[in-house]
């Protein structure tokens, strides 16, 4: 059952065609709601396209999708509209796992069968928000599978066999009948979304509730994320402004000690040691605290007990016919042990050798870079000044080319695993290429931090590196977005109030798919590194990094709002393993900055003046590295990873389910 009032502009029946009509009386309604968009090829059959409708009307025991359809303006046309009845929304729901309120105003994972007992059941677009209810239907196409072997209608024979258990939408993709599946814009509820996000100018705030109902609880959790961040940033951001102000205020005043300022612009041993140290709680309590109000976002979001083990498995998946030894469900059936003897075997050297081209074009880099020293001294002339740089853009073409084909690569390889679960898929995607990109961003700090031990030229390179990158962001994106938005975008691509229906819809699919969240993840999590790794050289980075985070709260909301198509969101109960790879830094950084103090002139100049020999020193080193390790476990083991109130409901829940199933029993 669907209220009025939501999708106002284009709720009812679209001009030509009729909404498929449901067979269950409680699905059905005056207004249906159009959720998603499919784009078909210019020249698609009518004969195929009439199968592929039929397959999406038909219930999911006969193989279809159980959606409601409408074929768009006529039969012919290559654009068909999507929506979901009640029935199915409310069993993808359960199937998912996802919470909603009770009764008694709790959170508990929906079922089918108690349905009658959960607040707002009978109004779909107060129960589900419309995230969700997109997602239902990219859920539905992704499942639809054939039930045996036989041929797609209008298809030639030799590339339009479709398998028994095989995707029907990937195989539509692959044929290059499916081009595009939109989740449509509710243009009123998106004005004032962004109307309450950036519109108004504000600098920190973000409406979150918002974001999760609009985009879905994957994208809610970046802003969430990107948003606490940026508010732990200020405590380093102070600390660093006041260990970069001391100095200058010592010297001022006349009182410089020459042990602890040996270089102008360098932190003292006491400044040092205080960041160092700091750099370790800090990360330590971030990383905590944010486990806390995951905790709490899921319980509110109804995302805290997915189901997705027992969901069908993803599109890609595949291997011989088989049942889900869980489930009971028929289905492709892949030895765990198989899929983990490729990653051993293929991906893991694989990506060890993509690491190795790493190195090498780090270490052509230094050596070009020498020659075209040499050569620039040899010659002493102003026009010989560009080659002092042709190694710099070589070194920048070459690290570009290579990530774009390991980022190919990584994806290929990520597909051959075969995985069953989309998160899993996703996450030893996201490995692979975060071990790339950490090498790549990080190498050259570490090599001259510790194989150089040139902190100044760290300090140097730390500190360009951080003021050139946020130029090249903001202009990238702010001012191009802004100005393609505001002067370039054909004005086809932005749906108008007066325009018909089947024009709105068309409008949306013209605009560019989303990219992605991963490269905002890697951008923070490169940010995260060169605080927690590298800022006790430069106490100035947090109040870099601060200052690019506020504006890129707004920028990131205004291109998900204005350039690019409504994207997909799965439920998500966390960041994913972009949580263990900001943890994984935080421990890095206990070894990082214990070494880096070690290696400060500084350091180095009262060893000499004191005669406490190296040998010592190192010895010092390595205890106080293992001494701050040990801290930081005490501290991530005392603050708990959830409030009292969460592991409360848990229970509660965990209770309820207990009584449910005794009931049932009795039965």
């Amino acid at each position: 059952m669907t209220s009025q009032g939501e999708h106002h502009d284009l709720v009812g029946t679209l001009t030509g065609g009729t909404w498929t009509k449901p067979t269950c009386p409680c699905c059905t309604s005056l207004n249906v709601e159009p959720l998603v968009l499919m784009q078909l090829a210019e020249n698609v059959d009518p004969v195929t396209k009439k199968w592929i409708i039929s397959r999406l009307e038909a219930p999911v025991r006969d193989g279809g999708a159980q959606l409601l359809v409408h074929s768009g303006e006529d039969d012919i046309g290559n654009v068909v509209v999507l929506s979901a009845p009640r029935c199915t929304q409310l069993h993808v729901t359960e199937g998912l796992g996802i919470c909603k309120p009770y009764k008694d105003g709790n959170m508990t994972p929906f079922s089918y069968h108690d349905r009658n007992n959960f607040s707002n059941v009978d109004d779909m677009q107060v129960f589900l928000t419309l995230a969700e209810r997109q997602y239902v239907v990219k859920y539905q196409l992704n499942f639809v599978r054939a039930k045996k072997d036989r041929t797609i209608p209008g298809v030639p024979e030799s590339r339009g066999v479709l398998f028994a258990r095989e995707s029907l939408f990937r195989k539509l993709e692959k044929l290059g009948i499916v081009k595009a599946v939109i989740a449509l814009h509710d243009q009123q509820k998106l004005g004032a979304l962004a109307q309450a996000w950036y519109a108004k100018g504000q600098l920190l705030g973000q409406p979150l509730d918002s974001i999760q109902a609009y985009f879905g609880s994957s994208v809610a959790f970046y802003f969430s994320f990107l948003d606490f961040y940026t508010w732990a940033l200020v405590p380093p951001a102070l600390l660093g402004v006041a260990l970069m102000l001391l100095p200058m205020l010592r010297r001022m005043a006349g009182g410089i000690n020459t042990r602890e300022g040996p270089e102008e612009g360098e932190p003292s041993i006491s400044g040092l040691a205080v960041q160092a140290v700091f750099n370790m709680l800090w990360s330590t309590m971030v990383m905590e605290l944010w486990k806390r109000r995951t905790a709490s976002l899921t319980y509110q979001w109804g995302t805290m007990q997915l189901t997705e083990h027992y969901a069908e498995p993803r599109p890609g998946y595949h291997g011989p016919p088989g049942c889900n030894p869980v489930t009971g469900r028929p289905e492709a059936c892949f030895p765990d042990w198989q899929r983990q003897l490729r990653v051993a075997l293929v991906s893991v050297p694989v990506v060890g050798f993509f690491l190795v081209l790493v190195a090498l074009g780090m270490a052509s880099f230094y050596y070009c870079e020498a020659l075209a020293k040499n050569f620039y001294t040899s010659y002493d002339s102003w026009l010989m000044t560009p080659v002092l740089y042709l190694p710099s853009v070589a070194h920048i073409v070459y690290g570009n080319m290579l990530g774009t084909l390991y980022n190919n690569v990584a994806q290929a390889l990520s597909e051959w695993e075969n995985h069953r679960d989309e998160s899993s898929y996703q996450n030893y995607h996201t490995t692979k290429v975060l071990v790339f990109n950490f090498f790549n961003s990080f190498a050259v700090l570490f090599h001259i931090a510790f194989v150089k031990q040139d902190l100044p030229l760290l300090r140097k390179r730390l500190a360009s590196l951080l003021i050139i990158t946020q130029l090249v962001n903001q202009c990238s994106e702010v001012v191009i977005p802004f100005l393609v938005d505001r002067f370039f975008s054909s004005s086809a691509n932005k749906p108008k109030e007066d325009d018909p229906e089947e024009d709105q819809l068309r409008a949306q699919g013209r605009l560019p798919a989303f990219p992605g969240l991963f490269p905002e993840y890697l951008e923070l999590l490169v940010q995260y590194g060169y605080l927690s790794l590298f800022s006790c050289v430069y106490p100035l980075t947090a109040l870099l990094l601060l200052i690019n985070n506020i504006t890129e709260i707004r920028t990131d909301a205004f291109k998900i709002c204005r350039l690019f198509r409504k994207p997909f969101s799965a439920p998500a109960s966390d960041i994913g393993v972009w949580q263990y790879a900001f943890e994984i830094l935080g421990f890095v950084s206990v070894v990082s900055n214990c070494w880096l103090l070690l290696f400060s002139p500084g350091v180095n100049q009262l060893m000499q003046e004191t005669g406490f020999s190296s040998h010592g020193a190192l010895i010092f080193a390595i205890m106080l590295e293992h001494v701050l390790i040990l801290v930081k476990m005490i501290v991530a083991f005392v603050i708990p990873d959830e409030p009292d109130w969460i592991s409360l409901k848990k229970q509660q829940i965990e209770f309820r389910s207990v009584q449910a199933l005794k009931q049932q029993k009795r039965r």
